[in-house]
């Protein structure tokens, strides 16, 4: 699969992505907020000016009376910042609702982690709510707030 963005292009990990985003994932300002993970599959690499640097992954609801998706993203920290985020999570977005048929996709980030929070919000998140004690931080193994966001189809900027 591949997914073509303004700047990024979204495609099937491969075998030879894992040693790059393993260091990803290694880097302080991305190891906050994420664990490091045994495999990348079913994730979609993030590729810009031909290089990897981060990756995307969705689950999907499939209850006909629930039906959504959500999304979970991680970049590397040179190139927070540059809206790369924000480009990958509409790309995401616009195949998850126009392709898949959803209505309706979640994303939930720290809610301390403010960059994210505004990435998500340039790509038309909304916030709902707080949800308290959300996720256990490893590194020091207390229980952190998240943010619940969503995006109804019609709101994709």
């Amino acid at each position: 699969m591949e997914l073509r963005g303004n700047e990024v292009v979204l495609r099937t990990t491969a075998e030879g992505d894992s040693e790059v985003l393993d260091r990803i994932l290694r880097e302080p300002e991305v190891a906050a907020w994420w664990p490091p993970l045994d495999d990348y599959e079913g994730m979609l690499a993030v590729v810009f000016g031909g290089e990897v640097i981060g990756a995307v992954t969705f689950d999907e609801e499939t209850d006909p009376e629930f039906r959504r998706a959500g999304i979970d993203i991680f970049l590397t920290a040179s190139h927070h910042g540059k809206g790369l985020g924000a480009d990958t999570v509409r790309t995401l977005a616009r195949w998850l609702l126009q392709e898949r048929g959803h209505h309706r996709l979640t994303i939930d980030p720290a809610a301390a982690n403010t960059a994210a929070i505004r990435s998500y919000s340039r790509a038309g998140f909304k916030p709902v709510g707080i949800m308290r004690a959300y996720w256990r931080d490893r590194r020091t193994g207390t229980w952190q707030d998240g943010l619940l966001m969503d995006l109804l189809a019609d709101e994709l900027t």
